[in-house]
């Protein structure tokens, strides 16, 4: 015997109903923000961390961590935002050092333009077929996964 633990036949069921979500949700939201308002779900995804920040502005390091995602990820991304008018990077005034990506007015108006379809989509997927109980769990469950994920990166 090699040591490996397997699953058992219902972690298996429940592994691929899991991969299923992670696969269909994300190809939803991205095919509905790609045909309504023409932006990715990661661009979108910035925009919105964006405006939620004083100034609408955010350290590049610190936004990369907010989106889950790499700086090199990052920094493509908003280049592509940059070029649409909707964010330009900025030198950090604090202490000179690296970059700060700030949502510009135009920015700001993408986004609420976008929001209510996005919105409408996230809530038609996810919440409008969940009880609150299932919500809570939903919300312990997601928790402890990216406890877990978190803790190694």
């Amino acid at each position: 015997m090699d040591g490996t633990r397997w699953l058992t036949e219902r972690e298996q069921q429940v592994w691929r109903r899991f991969v299923g979500v992670l696969t269909w949700v994300p190809t939803e939201l991205e095919a509905q923000l790609q045909r309504d308002a023409d932006l990715t779900h990661f661009g979108y995804w910035v925009l919105a961390m964006l405006s939620e920040r004083p100034g609408r502005a955010v350290r590049m390091s610190d936004l990369a961590a907010m989106v889950d995602s790499s700086q090199s990820r990052l920094s493509h991304v908003v280049g592509k935002l940059e070029r649409q008018g909707w964010v330009r990077r900025e030198r950090a005034t604090e202490d000179g050092r690296g970059n700060v990506a700030v949502l510009t007015d135009v920015g700001l108006d993408k986004l609420r333009a976008s929001a209510p379809g996005h919105v409408a989509a996230v809530r038609a997927l996810v919440f409008d077929v969940l009880t609150p109980a299932q919500l809570e769990a939903l919300d312990g469950i997601c928790d402890a996964i990216l406890t877990k994920v978190r803790a190694t990166h």
